[in-house]
């Protein structure tokens, strides 16, 4: 069962060459990234297992301040994230929150900003997923 809001996309390569796209194509378009999360490390620190599963952190505020003017308290899910998961069959996925679902959980009225932002997403998972 899908959760409301996320958007996943199924990946054609595994999780370590998709996370090297997406960070790549997150940095040619001029986008920060803050943060690069690899639970699956944290867990095995821990002696538990864990499938890869690696969240990037990223955006610029350039694209989030609008949003955060309009309504502040989006602020707690920007900067943007996009976890680089595998499944139990072996598939890799990119998964994110989606733009719109995000407006309507903070009843956010930036229509321009947000199809900006759903574009841009769509871009770079994509060039992180797409086989050539």
């Amino acid at each position: 069962m899908a959760a409301e809001g996320l958007i996943s996309v199924k990946s054609s390569y595994g999780p370590a060459e998709t996370m090297k796209r997406l960070e790549a194509a997150v940095t040619s378009k001029g986008l920060t990234v803050f943060a690069h999360v690899d639970h699956a490390a944290g867990a095995d620190a821990v002696g538990m297992p864990l499938r890869p599963t690696d969240l990037l952190i990223f955006g610029n505020a350039k694209g989030g301040t609008p949003l955060m003017q309009s309504v502040q308290t989006i602020g707690v899910d920007l900067p943007l994230k996009a976890l680089v998961w595998q499944d139990v069959q072996g598939t890799t996925w990119i998964s994110y929150n989606d733009p719109a679902w995000l407006a309507k959980r903070h009843g956010v009225d930036a229509d321009a900003p947000l199809k900006a932002l759903s574009g841009a997403l769509a871009v770079l998972v994509k060039a992180a997923t797409a086989a050539p």
